[in-house]
């Protein structure tokens, strides 16, 4: 792909992402994610309805009538998106694979950070850490992360969730918003039980961070379509495999193993105490991002 298709793509995502990015969302973004704190700002005359508990007895004493003091949250955060490049991102059978549904998505969240005044970094990374931007403000900045969401030529193809995550707590020392953008499958490899390495190592980061993890999923990797003998091949591995999908024992054991591979998932996820929502390629992800934000408001 040329400079000028490089472009044109990253500007189509950026015009379809700013008209999602409507009011409502950036202000279920601005309330779900606190800022550090409140900051005085100006001490000013009480008026009927002001809290009392603002009361400044001070100069009310010497003013010899109430005065409350004025705050503002200092609002200015860090929005880190940390997106998974391994291999099995590039596929997808429906509507967009699952890193242009990565990237979408990210540009939802970069955006409304955005227009919230916070600053937006990224960090790649498939087997080992591929590529970082260090958090920036500003329109030039944004189109700069989607563009390497999108384009960036990873050299790796397996997962290492660890390494990113250690990578990160080194170079952002200051507490930040951080959503990593998977689709976690390498951890859910096992038959028996999901690698519990994973729900540590973001556990972790959540006591550092505000960590949010978005689980990218495919119809396909739960469900197989009758078309007969398929040749399916791992990604991230290389490992192939032969099934017969006119056969329906096949396709319910296939369907029944991915069902429990994800509530193994879920679980480990609550059980950490960790945020996270699913993404399809298929359908809309607003919904289950507003309720993201909705969750999180009611906590605070």
């Amino acid at each position: 792909m040329n400079t000028s298709d490089i472009i044109k793509k990253v500007r189509h995502l950026e015009i379809r992402t700013r008209k999602l990015v409507t009011d409502s969302v950036t202000g279920a973004y601005h309330s779900s994610f606190k800022g550090r704190g409140m900051d005085f700002e100006e001490v000013r005359e009480y008026a009927i309805g002001d809290d009392v508990r603002t009361i400044d007895w001070n100069v009310s004493a010497k003013m010899d009538k109430p005065f409350i003091k004025v705050y503002r949250e200092e609002r200015e955060l860090t929005l880190m998106l940390l997106i998974d490049l391994s291999a099995s991102g590039i596929f997808g059978s429906v509507e967009q694979s699952k890193r242009e549904r990565a990237a979408e998505i990210a540009s939802v969240l970069a955006f409304s950070a955005t227009r919230n005044n916070d600053k937006v970094g990224l960090l790649l990374y498939t087997d080992d850490v591929e590529h970082y931007i260090p958090p920036k403000k500003g329109r030039r900045h944004i189109l700069r992360v989607i563009r390497d969401i999108l384009f960036y030529e990873p050299a790796g193809r397996a997962t290492n969730h660890k390494a990113a995550l250690d990578y990160l707590n080194r170079v952002q020392r200051r507490k930040a918003v951080v959503f990593l953008i998977s689709d976690f499958l390498e951890s859910q490899a096992s038959d028996s039980a999901v690698d519990a390495q994973l729900f540590n190592t973001l556990a972790l980061t959540n006591q550092r961070h505000d960590l949010i993890s978005i689980a990218l999923t495919d119809p396909r990797e739960r469900e197989l379509p009758n078309v007969g003998l398929i040749t399916l091949e791992d990604a991230e591995t290389g490992e192939m495999v032969e099934l017969d999908t006119g056969s329906r024992a096949v396709r319910e054991s296939y369907q029944k193993r991915a069902d429990e591979r994800q509530a193994a998932f879920d679980s480990g996820m609550r059980k950490k105490g960790l945020d996270w929502i699913e993404a399809s390629t298929e359908g809309p992800y607003l919904p289950a991002l507003r309720q993201l934000f909705a969750r999180r408001s009611n906590r605070h």
